[in-house]
């Protein structure tokens, strides 16, 4: 069984094989996917210190790594 990851794979964003971040990206413009990524990115740093901590630090840079990556996919067109 693999160990459950509430950062990078958390099984409850899985449904019938389906990621969910694959799922909003596939509803969304660039754009817009790139404003939800960037708003995540806000969310778990504002509120890292009162909930989560660590892990929401964790969470932050899972979504500017992905934010990142979108930008570059972008760039090089």
């Amino acid at each position: 069984m693999k160990d459950y990851d509430s950062v990078d794979n958390p099984a409850h964003y899985n449904k019938g094989g389906v990621e969910c971040i694959d799922a909003i990206r596939g509803s969304m413009s660039a754009e817009a996917f790139r404003g939800f990524l960037k708003g995540n990115v806000m969310k778990y740093v504002f509120r890292y210190e009162a909930k989560n901590g660590l892990e929401d630090l964790r969470k932050a840079r899972w979504y500017l790594e992905r934010l990142i990556g979108e930008v570059e996919a972008d760039a090089e067109g």
